[in-house]
C-alpha cells in the first residue's frame, strides 16, 4: 500500500488545522504526517498521529523528529481509547471503481464508507468542546455526509469549498456536538444516534444507567410545538401505567423510555396462538378506557399502527402522544372500535381464527358514546376479548 503524499486536498485542509487546531490533537490517517506537523506547530498542541497503513506510520517515525508528535498504529479507532479537543482527518473518499483500487484513496463502494466509520464513533473520542476538521469530496456525496453527521447528534459549519477539476469539488467542514449531545452527556446519556424522523418530533436513542432510552426533540421546521404537550400527557398518564416511562424532561425534548417490539399490525401476524392476540387486544382497549376517564383523546386510535407497539412479554405500549388533548368528548375507546372493525385490521383478525361481529360492534360503540358507562364498555371487551 502506498503512502499518500500531500496533494490539493492535503494543502487545503493544512490551512485549518494551522487556523483551529489546539489542544490534544488527533490526526486521523496521518499519511506522510502533514497535518500532524502542521498541527504541532500550534502553541499548547499535542499531537497523537494514526494510520491504519504500517508503511505510513513507519515512514513518519523515521522521518518526522517532534516531541510533540506521537505515532500509532490504528484503524480508525480501533486501538485509540483517548478523547481529544480536535480531531483531524483527511479520509479516503473517493467512489470504488474498476481503475482505482489504491485503499488511501478509496473510501468504500459509494465513497462515503470510511468517512461514515469515521463519525459513527468520533464522538466517543471527542471532549465536550471539541471540534473535528473533516476534508471531503462532492465524490463522497455531501448529502450522505450531511445526513451521517445528523445521525449522530453532530453540527456542522462549511468552511471552504474549493473546485477540483471540472466535476469535483473539496469541501472543508468543522463539525462540533450539537447542544442537544451536549445536554444528554451531561445526563450520562451515551452513544446517541438518530433513530427516526416524525410530522413532528425526531427521535433519538441512546444508553442510560445500561439501558436503551429514546429522546424526543421537537423538529425545528414545523411551527406546531408539541413536545410540552406530549411531555405533560405522558407523565400524567405515567401515574396510570400507560405511555413509555418520561425519564428527564426539558423545554424542547424529553428522555423516555425505549419501547422494544413490533407494531401492532406486525404482532398479530407472527403471531400463531389467538388467545395472546386477544389478551393484547384486551390490554390496548383498556388503555383507551383510561384515556377516556381521563378526558385525554390521544387522536391516533382510528388507526394506530405505530402508536401501539407489543412487546416480547405481550404487554401493549401506546406511544406517541404529540397530539394528545383534553376533551369532554374522549374517543379512544370508540376510535379503537373502528380500527378493529377496519379492512386491513379485520381482515387479519380473520385469518387469525378471531372473528368480530362488525354491526354489533359498531352498535355498542353508539351506546357507549351515549353513556359512557362501564357497563357499555364491558359489553364491547367482552365481544374482542
Amino acid at each position: 500500500m502506498s503512502i499518500y503524499l500531500p496533494r490539493e486536498d492535503s494543502f487545503l485542509l493544512q490551512r485549518y488545522v494551522k487556523q483551529y487546531a489546539r489542544g490534544k490533537v488527533l490526526d486521523m490517517g496521518t499519511g506522510s504526517g502533514i497535518q500532524a506537523i502542521t498541527a504541532a506547530s500550534n502553541k499548547g498542541v499535542s499531537v497523537l498521529a494514526a494510520d491504519f497503513n504500517e508503511k505510513a506510520v513507519d515512514y513518519c517515525k523515521k522521518n518526522i523528529k517532534s516531541k510533540k508528535i506521537i505515532f500509532r498504529y490504528s484503524d480508525l479507532f480501533s486501538d485509540i481509547h483517548e478523547k481529544f479537543d480536535t480531531i483531524v482527518f483527511n479520509p479516503p473518499y473517493l467512489p470504488e471503481d474498476e481503475f482505482k483500487k489504491d485503499i488511501s484513496v478509496i473510501g468504500g463502494r459509494r465513497g462515503y464508507e470510511t468517512v461514515e466509520r469515521f463519525l459513527d464513533s468520533a464522538n466517543n473520542h471527542l471532549n465536550t468542546n471539541g471540534i473535528i476538521l473533516l476534508l471531503f469530496s462532492s465524490l463522497t456525496k455531501k448529502e450522505k455526509v450531511d445526513e451521517i453527521i445528523e445521525r449522530n447528534g453532530l453540527a456542522f459549519v462549511l468552511l471552504d469549498e474549493k473546485g477540483a477539476g471540472l466535476y469535483e469539488k473539496l469541501y472543508v467542514y468543522l463539525i462540533k456536538k450539537s447542544d442537544l449531545l451536549k445536554k444528554l452527556e451531561k445526563l450520562k446519556i451515551v452513544d446517541v444516534k438518530k433513530f427516526t424522523k416524525g410530522h413532528r418530533g425526531i427521535i433519538y436513542t441512546g444508553r442510560f444507567k445500561g439501558k436503551k432510552v429514546a429522546v424526543k426533540i421537537q423538529r425545528p421546521d414545523v411551527s406546531v410545538k408539541t413536545i410540552k404537550n406530549e411531555i405533560n400527557c405522558l407523565k400524567r398518564l405515567n401515574k396510570h401505567k400507560i405511555g413509555p416511562k418520561v425519564i428527564y424532561s426539558a423545554n424542547y425534548f424529553f428522555v423516555y423510555q425505549f419501547i422494544e417490539g413490533s407494531f401492532i399490525e406486525d404482532f398479530i401476524e407472527k403471531t400463531k396462538d389467538k388467545k395472546i392476540i386477544k389478551k393484547v387486544l384486551k390490554n390496548v382497549m383498556l388503555q383507551c378506557r383510561t384515556l377516556d376517564k381521563l378526558g385525554l383523546n390521544k387522536e391516533e386510535m382510528h388507526h394506530p399502527y405505530k402508536h401501539v407497539i407489543v412487546t416480547k412479554k405481550q404487554k401493549a405500549f401506546l406511544v406517541d402522544f404529540e397530539r394528545c388533548r383534553k376533551t369532554k368528548d374522549p374517543k379512544n375507546v370508540t376510535q379503537f372500535c373502528q380500527y378493529l372493525i377496519s379492512g386491513k385490521m379485520n381482515f387479519l383478525l380473520k385469518e387469525k381464527g378471531i372473528r368480530i361481529d362488525r354491526e354489533k360492534v359498531i352498535s355498542l360503540a353508539k351506546k357507549y358514546k351515549k353513556d359512557f358507562s362501564e357497563k357499555s364498555f364491558r359489553e364491547i371487551l367482552r365481544i374482542i376479548s
